[in-house]
């Protein structure tokens, strides 16, 4: 995992490793070490009302110009362009929280603060770009193509409050559901020696960083863009909650939250937002922060935590394992680190 690309002269980067740093794509700057804290230190707290605040403000904003733009124009907009502007949209945030994260971390550090995180390879910027490419513009394809239909309108599927009950249930449903096919493949590739073979490159990262969600190789690309949210899609509606665009949408930022944040290594204790997290709190079943980072810093084929939504099938299966700094005497529920906007 070497990783001194940045401090080579920039005339000879190649494209990805010049798209990053004009993105200023870096999870970490090189040679700029966050602030380190002793793992005894207490941990401060990021709330879970500032996770959802975050995901769904700018969930929102491409809502808002859609709508915006069919008002205006009085004309739809046709599946070709709702591809384009939700992938250009869902990158953008994405790299939004990167930046966001990027700015916490050098105020409150990261888990297992001795170690330094791991960076950026030389040999996988293309992958990390590639991975950002692809997540945002694979998803788009496969929720318009199965969802979209361009007479309907964000305001036209909002106005509809019969189906906001059933839609707040396929949020809490999403995420658990979209877990256990996660965690069956994710569970599957450590421990079927077959299938490794397809996992160890996303687990060269010992110490991963928020990029690191896109270190990997195709098979698990093919799995997690398109085929886990796919029977995740097929599960809710064969259970008679179809996922409309809209809500697909939604979901897909809390989905990616998730794969970010879960990877960026920020010390502070916080549990991967659901509207059902104070009922998986209550069961021991919620993912905090610590748990994914775990999982890549101790585990290898044999590991735990493989869940990166909730822990409900690790608890089931008797996957889980302890936290470290994030253990309940070690967090200062007091200090709150809450999620910034900008």
């Amino acid at each position: 995992m070497v990783s001194d690309w940045p401090k080579a002269d920039p005339s000879t980067w190649n494209r990805a490793q010049r798209v990053i740093d004009h993105l200023k794509l870096y999870p970490i700057y090189p040679d700029q070490p966050p602030p380190q804290f002793a793992p005894t230190d207490k941990i401060p707290f990021m709330p879970a009302w500032s996770q959802h605040r975050y995901i769904l403000v700018f969930a929102a904003v491409p809502l808002l110009l859609h709508q915006a733009w069919v008002s205006l124009t009085g004309w739809p907009v046709s599946k070709v362009a709702a591809i384009i502007f939700y992938y250009t949209a869902y990158k953008l945030i994405a790299v939004r929280e990167v930046r966001l994260l990027r700015g916490l971390i050098y105020e409150h550090g990261v888990l297992d603060g001795a170690v330094a995180r791991d960076g950026i390879p030389n040999t996988g910027t293309w992958k990390i770009i590639g991975e950002l490419e692809k997540t945002t513009g694979f998803r788009m394809v496969l929720a318009v193509l199965l969802t979209y239909d361009p007479k309907v309108s964000p305001l036209d599927a909002l106005s509809d409050t019969s189906t906001w009950t059933p839609f707040f249930l396929k949020l809490c449903l999403y995420g658990v559901t979209l877990d256990f096919f996660f965690y069956t493949y994710h569970r599957a590739c450590h421990e079927i020696p077959g299938l490794w073979k397809y996992h160890r490159t996303h687990h060269l990262a010992k110490h991963p960083t928020a990029v690191h969600s896109g270190f990997a190789d195709d098979e698990q690309e093919i799995l997690e863009i398109l085929i886990v949210p796919f029977l995740t899609y097929m599960t809710l509606r064969a259970v008679g909650l179809p996922l409309g665009f809209y809500e697909w949408w939604i979901c897909f930022e809390y989905l990616t939250w998730a794969e970010v944040w879960g990877h960026c290594g920020l010390r502070v204790h916080g549990i991967v937002p659901s509207p059902i997290s104070a009922v998986l709190g209550l069961l021991d079943m919620e993912l905090a922060l610590e748990d994914h980072d775990l999982h890549h810093r101790k585990g290898w084929k044999k590991s735990f935590n493989y869940g990166k939504q909730t822990r409900v099938w690790d608890r089931l299966f008797g996957s889980c394992t302890s936290r470290l700094e994030a253990s309940k005497d070690n967090v200062d529920y007091g200090k709150l680190v809450p999620m910034p906007l900008s």
